[in-house]
This record gives structure tokens, sequence and C-alpha cells, in this order.
């Protein structure tokens, strides 16, 4: 009987599936809009339940096969989403029209996930006091106060790869760069001297891992979220992490009080939620809970902490592959060192052009973010179609096939950083390079990440020359388990010093 009760189960939870996933529906036909052919029933089941492919390879599929379209309609089991393909309309949705898709469309679960309601993905009544309050924090007056921070968590990378080079064995370069921006992001937004590098167990570094972590559990769990919001509202205590709430709350919580009492300032990502929280009349009627103040930290730590790394790894994984583009880089670096007497400045990094272009190159190739999401807060017609949406309709942009394909950029897998020469940025639309987003929601700290990353490579180039060994994922493979574009295995390369006069 019990394991007759058990089929039964699966049964209804198979019939619930199918029925969620055959449910047919004319929304798009109607519209006038194109959409992929229906998925077979198991393929349909399989894709929902599992990540065969990255999601960013996934919609560049469909993007390519209806190449000539300016948009496409697509299903997610019931849930109707519009994927825009030309740079016009996406640029009345993301700047000429940006009030009317203020909103990102995603469902926050705050009572089960508190560092949920973050910068990211609140809706908009909270998002614009908070972003108009926080964006301070990133000036360039700021950032370049913040410079001297920089310089000190790179010059501990630089201790790091002293002792570990002369090993000769293959550098796995995410797990180098993430201690690096972990001990960035602990010093210039929470005013804590981290040095990941000399503490393998640094609760900081634990964290941000956790962030990202594309284990079972966490895979599991998103599942649920994105399948049947309602269930994982039952069931989201007993599979969240309390641990990561309870860290993140109470560093902010405890790191404001003690500088309230002490009557410590540092101007930083800190001072500005202390602010916040003591002037929050100015905030309307929000409530700016311990919680929402930690749902900013923690957002601002994950994003500076995981984007920056891992775009710093893929910079050096193709410099590896095209040692020409890492030959006249290192040129570049080194010209800008002599003039400064081989004091690395704010202004020298700012003018290396060619470091510029490798950096906007590598986040053509590999943006952080495969897909910008915003959702409408009136029915909207698009401009110069008969296509009209309802509110609420949720529109993806597609970042990472728009920035491979090549139309745009010939020979898209190729990396070539001239492709970020002045004049041919003039000859191409805006909208055809998305890696922080644009208009009002972009991403705050691009101009932080822009700063942390090019830093982090100039202290690696100056020093080292960087191969391809035995160890490196040639071709490279995307973990598909994981949202942002990051690869299965690491990027293991090899690590010359070099004693240039």
């Amino acid at each position: 009987m019990a394991i007759f009760e058990i089929l039964c189960i699966f049964a209804a939870i198979f019939l619930f599936i199918y029925y969620y996933i055959i449910t047919k529906s004319d929304f798009w036909e109607i519209r006038g809009v194109k959409q992929p052919k229906p998925l077979g029933f198991f393929e349909n089941l399989t894709n929902l339940v599992t990540n065969r492919i990255f999601i960013g390879d996934r919609f560049k599929k469909m993007y390519d096969e209806f190449h000539d379209e300016l948009m496409i309609g697509i299903f997610l089991g019931k849930t109707p989403f519009l994927m825009l393909k030309d740079p016009d309309l996406i640029k009345d949705v993301l700047i000429k029209d940006f009030n009317q898709f203020a909103d990102r469309g995603i469902r926050l679960h705050e009572k089960v996930d508190p560092l949920s309601a973050h910068l990211f993905s609140l809706e908009p009544k909270r998002w614009r006091p908070l972003r108009k309050n926080l964006s301070p924090a990133f000036t360039s007056g700021k950032l370049k106060d913040m410079f001297y921070l920089i310089l000190k968590s790179s010059d501990n990378m630089e201790k790091h790869l002293e002792e570990i080079v002369p090993q000769k064995k293959p550098i796995e370069c995410r797990e180098l760069t993430a201690k690096y921006t972990t001990d960035v992001i602990g010093s210039c937004a929470f005013g804590i001297d981290v040095n990941a590098f000399s503490d393998e167990k640094n609760e900081f570094l634990r964290m941000g891992k956790k962030i990202f972590d594309v284990g079972f559990q966490r895979t599991l769990k998103m599942k649920i979220m994105q399948l049947t919001p309602w269930i994982y509202d039952l069931l989201g205590p007993l599979i969240t992490d309390t641990e990561m709430h309870s860290f993140f709350i109470n560093l902010i919580k405890d790191t404001m009080q003690y500088r309230k009492e002490n009557n410590v300032s540092r101007h930083d990502f800190v001072d500005l939620l202390r602010h916040m929280k003591e002037n929050s009349d100015s905030l309307g009627d929000i409530d700016l809970t311990d919680s929402l103040l930690a749902a900013q930290a923690n957002v601002f730590y994950a994003a500076g902490f995981e984007t920056s790394s891992t775009t710093i790894s893929h910079a050096l994984y193709e410099l590896a592959q095209n040692t020409s583009i890492q030959d006249k880089l290192r040129n570049e670096i080194q010209e800008s060192l002599k003039k400064s007497d081989g004091q690395l400045t704010y202004d020298g990094v700012k003018n290396m052009k060619y470091l510029h272009k490798v950096f906007q190159e590598t986040l053509r190739k590999y943006p952080p973010v495969p897909l910008l999401m915003r959702s409408s807060l009136e029915k909207y017609t698009f401009s110069g179609t008969n296509v009209t949406i309802p509110k609420g309709q949720r529109v993806w942009i597609p970042a990472y096939p728009i920035q491979r394909d090549p139309k745009y950029y010939p020979m898209p897998e190729t990396f070539d950083p001239e492709r970020f020469d002045e004049e041919t940025i003039q000859s191409r639309h805006p909208m055809l390079f998305l890696p922080f987003g644009d208009g009002p929601r972009n991403c705050i700290g691009a101009r932080f990440a822009d700063n942390q990353t090019k830093v982090g490579l100039i202290k690696i180039l100056k020093n080292y020359r960087v191969d391809v060994c035995e160890k490196t994922p040639i071709p490279y493979v995307v973990n598909p388990n994981s949202f942002l574009m990051r690869p299965v295995d690491g990027i293991d390369l090899k690590f010359t010093k070099l004693y240039i006069k």
C-alpha cells in the first residue's frame, strides 16, 4: 500500500506538471508575434526541471532561429515572455519609455528570503528612493577617494602570487580573483580588512561563494521558485539559507551600531546605509528595516565580488590564448607606469585606452548577466508596430545573443579589442553593448567594477605572463546551472614571472 501511495503521489505530480506545460495559448499569435515551435512534452519537461544548457545559449538558439524578427514570443510553463531583438525597441524600453518599464518583474519572497529585497529586484516604489540615496557612493569623486583601498587589496594579491607562482603549478584564476574582489569589497564597502589571501576560511569569502553556489540544493530551490512560487513560499523556510541572512543582517546592524557609538565615519557604503536609516523620513513611507538595509549591502557585495572576479578571469583566459594582444596590453601598462615613476594612479588607469578595449571586449564576449529583465507598468504599444502588450507583461532583452550576433560583431567568437576603437563604437547602435544594462536602471556599480577589474589585470600582467596549460578548459564550457556566465570547472592558467628592467 505504501508503494502504491507513493506511485499515486508521483502520478499526481506528473499530471500536474503535464497540465502546466501543455496548456496552449494563442497569446502571441493574436498579437502577431512569432514564437518557437512548441516542444514535445518530455523535452519541455526536461528543459523546465533540469538545466541541460546555459540560459544564454538557450535564448541564443531562439534568437538565431528568428534572425529577422523584431521580437519573439516565448512561454515558460504557462507564462508568456517577450524577447526584444530590435535595438530601437530596446532603447525605447530601457531609456525613452523607461517610466513604463521601471519594474524588473521579479517576484519577491521577503518573508522566506529577506535579502531578496535589494536594489536589483525591488519594485519602483522602493527602488527609486533607495537608488537616489545610494548613488553618491559611486560618483567619480568617491571612486577616486577609494582608489588607495583597491590598490591595497591588489598588493595583497601581488604578495600571494609571489608565493604561489614559484611552485610552477597551474593557477585557478577564478579562485585567485575572487579573493582579490572579496578584499576590495570588504575594504571599500564595509570598512573591513578581509585579506582573504591569508585566511582560507574567511567568512566573507565563504558567504560570497554561497551566494553563487550552483549545487543541487540551490538549483532545486531556484526551480521551485521558478515553476511553483506558491510552493516556494510554503517550503522556503525549510530550504533557505538562514546562516547567510544572519551573517549580513548582523554585520550591517553591528557595524552601524559600532560606528555610531564610537563616532566613526569612513564615507563608505555602510555610512550611506546608516545615513539613510537616521534620515528615513526622506524615504517616504518605506519601512527601512535592518533586513532591507542588509539586502542592499548583500547585493552590492554579491555583484562586486562575482562579476568582477569572473570578468578578470575571462580576460586572462582570452589573453592567454591571444599572446599578441597580451603583449600589446602589457606594453601599454609598462609605458603608463614609467610616466608615474612605477606608481599606479587613478588617472593612469583611466588613461589606458587599450586596457579599456580589452575590458569591453571581455564584457562583450562574456557579459556577466545574459539577459536584462523588465515588466510593463501599463498597457504598451511598441513604436512602429501593431504589437500591444498588457500591463505586467515581462520583457527580456537578450544581451548575450546580441553581443554574439555576427551581424553586429563579425566573427563573434574571435577576441578582438579593436571592436571598441572610438570610430567603430560611434558607428554601432548603443543598445548592441549592454553588459551593465542601460538607462536609469543600469548597474549602479558599473564604474566601481571597471576600476577594480582593471587594477586587478594591471597588477597581474605587469609582473606575469599568462599562458594556457593542460588544465585550461578549451573550448570554454558554460556552467548550465548558473544564471551568470561562468565556466564549469574554473579557469586554470600557467603564470610565468617576468623580469623587466
